[in-house]
Formats: structure tokens, sequence, C-alpha cells
């Protein structure tokens, strides 16, 4: 352990520095367009049931604030996993059905390339992701271990999970999950859902494509509203303002640090803690002079 570990820095200042470096952070999420998977066409088959794109939306943004049920899945190993044990950390999750041949692949496959770039900035220590698979009892532990291989789904923080089919219609509505039964597949929302750290759902995302920028930006956030412990090293304080002053390149489609944020807000703490220690030294000299 090197020699900045064991320098440790007072509450106010370490909760000044990361206010101030997350501050372009906030911003309102971008809108997507589709956020149903629609695998039959209304207008070329009426009768066939959809599900209503609508109350979808409604009942999925209805969850946010709210905290997910603890239930316990099974993993690719057929071993029981609890999403209380996911607490601690931001968590990603997404519902997919493994006889899905266009749209969950596809959603996966680009939130793969969006994890990878989120993993760059931040770190696949920080924070995790599940995909659930809701057509049970298809959708085993050994089906949606042959989805993930099939997409190429290798991070050591990215899970598949089997909940068993008693639980699936709680467990779906505790994260605001719609979907429909149709002759070609599932007509479901198309979402990924953002928990924070305590287990409360943050922000729901939609679409197919959701970009590195979607969920990069929530989990800067996440990270800078995290509570700051007594114990964290100055080392590991410069590795949070490094993430948090990362900025999204749109040029090249990947984030990189800037730089020169860092040193604007190096220059105002070093200006600050100068203006702080000047007053503590005129007041120490007036109460000096006047005993």
């Amino acid at each position: 352990m090197s020699a900045m570990s064991y320098i440790r820095l007072p509450r106010l200042f370490r909760s000044l520095i990361l206010l101030l470096s997350c501050a372009a952070s906030f911003a309102a999420p971008a809108a997507q367009e589709q956020i149903t998977s629609r695998p039959i066409n209304p207008a070329t088959a009426p009768n066939v049931p959809v599900l209503n794109a609508e109350k979808a939306l409604e009942l999925s943004r209805s969850v946010i604030n709210q905290s997910i049920g603890d239930f316990t899945l099974l993993d690719r190993k057929q071993k029981p996993v609890s999403l209380s044990s996911y607490r601690g950390k931001p968590l990603l999750v997404s519902f997919i059905y493994t006889g899905c041949f266009e749209v969950c692949p596809t959603t996966t496959k680009n939130l793969e390339k969006a994890v990878t770039q989120a993993v760059a900035v931040i770190g696949a220590n920080r924070f995790n992701v599940i995909s659930i698979g809701f057509n049970q009892p298809f959708d085993s532990p050994s089906a949606m271990k042959a989805f993930a291989a099939q997409n190429g789904i290798v991070f050591p923080n990215w899970e598949f999970l089997s909940p068993a089919p008693a639980i699936v219609n709680d467990l779906t509505r505790s994260f605001g999950f719609s979907y429909a039964a149709t002759p070609a597949g599932f007509d479901h929302i198309v979402q990924i859902t953002l928990v924070d750290a305590e287990g409360k759902i943050y922000r729901q995302i939609y679409g197919e494509a959701p970009t590195a920028d979607l969920l990069v930006k929530p989990l800067k956030q996440l990270i800078a509203g995290a509570p700051i412990a007594e114990t964290d090293s100055l080392s590991d304080l410069f590795d949070r303002v490094r993430i948090l002053c990362s900025v999204y390149d749109p040029k090249t489609g990947k984030y990189r640090v800037d730089y020169a944020l860092i040193f604007e807000i190096a220059g105002f703490l070093t200006f600050f803690l100068y203006i702080s220690w000047y007053i503590w030294k005129g007041l120490r000299t007036k109460k000096t002079e006047s005993v």
C-alpha cells in the first residue's frame, strides 16, 4: 500500500471535491423512440394481442424510487442468488427471453458495448449487471448460459438469472416490466432498469440501443451521491474524481477523462485552502496580540 493510501481528508473537503467534480454529470435522460419489441406488426395481424405501449410505459415509470423485492433466482450454475446480495453497488437489470431471435439478442449486444465502455470508465468492481429470463420454464439456467455464450458476454460482473415460474409475475411487476405473449414470441417493453446501491429503482432506460452515455451518466450520479466513508483514502478519492470528470466524446462514441476540469477543480481547491489558511492565520495572530 502506498503512502498516499494512508492520507485522510476531512469529510467537508472530500464532499466538496465530489460535489464540484460531479456538477456537470447531472442531465435529463435522453428519449428513446422504441419501447416495445413488437414481434408482429399489428397492422398486418390485427387480432394478435400486443402490448399497450402507453400503459407499459406508465407502469415502468411508476416503480421509480420504489424498492425491489428480495427475490431468489438461479444463476447459470443453478446456484441460488438473492437480489439483495447485489446491494452496495449500482445494478443494471434487463429482462430477456432466450427464444427471441431479434430484439433480445440485439439489445443484449448493444448493452454489452455500452457496458464495455462503462467498465473502462468506472471499473467492473463498481457496478453489476444481470439479465433475467422471464419466459419460464424455458429460460432455464442452461438456456441462459447458452444465450450468454452466443452473445459473447464474458464480464465477471454480469450474470444471467432464471426465476422460478411462480415468482415471474411479482418479479416483473417489481421492475415495472410488461410483456404479452404472441404467436411469434413476446411483445415486451424494451428497458434496462438501473437500481441504486440501496435496492431502489433509480432510472429506466428504454430502447434497443442503450448507449454508453445513457448508462455512464446515471452511474456517475450514483457514485457522486454515495456516502463518503471516513476511511476513504486520498487515492480512492482521486479515482472517484477521475470517474466523475470523464466526459462523453460524441465523435468517438467513447468516454475520456477531462483533465482540464480536474485542473480547474484542483485550482479552485488550492485557492479555497489558501484563503482558509490565510483567515485562520489572521485570527490566530489577532488572538495572540490580544493576550
